[in-house]
């Protein structure tokens, strides 16, 4: 299997949507983008054994919120929902992150989990 194919299939588990929906926005601009994003940390990262998608992903929430990229955010706490965490587990973390990056970015992560939950439901 090749790197992208065992990437996409990872990034489409967690995300529970086709790859070409994902990086729809970068094909006409930055094709080669979405495919470093699977080749690389989809593919080399979160296939090693040493940590679960579970905590991989409420890792990702956790640095996510800490710089403040609300789009990307608001994707991985549909993955980590997608992967067993719950709300609460997504929410405490944020609210962690309010230690390290400040009230106004975990605020922001927090009002974007809120949104993610309220179009989950």
């Amino acid at each position: 299997m090749s790197r992208y194919e065992k990437g996409k299939e990872v990034l489409e588990s967690i995300q529970k949507r086709p790859v070409e929906e994902i990086f729809k926005d970068l094909e006409d601009i930055a094709p080669d983008l979405g495919r470093f994003v699977i080749e690389y940390p989809y593919s080399e990262i979160y296939t090693r054994s040493e940590v679960d998608l579970k905590t991989r992903e409420l890792c990702t929430v956790a640095a996510l919120t800490v710089l403040g990229t609300i789009p990307q955010l608001k994707d991985h706490i549909n993955a980590a929902l997608n992967v067993g965490n719950s709300e609460t587990e997504i929410v405490e973390i944020m609210m962690q992150m309010s230690a390290y990056c400040g009230f106004p970015k975990a605020i922001n992560g927090v009002v974007a989990a809120k949104e993610v939950f309220d179009e989950r439901d």
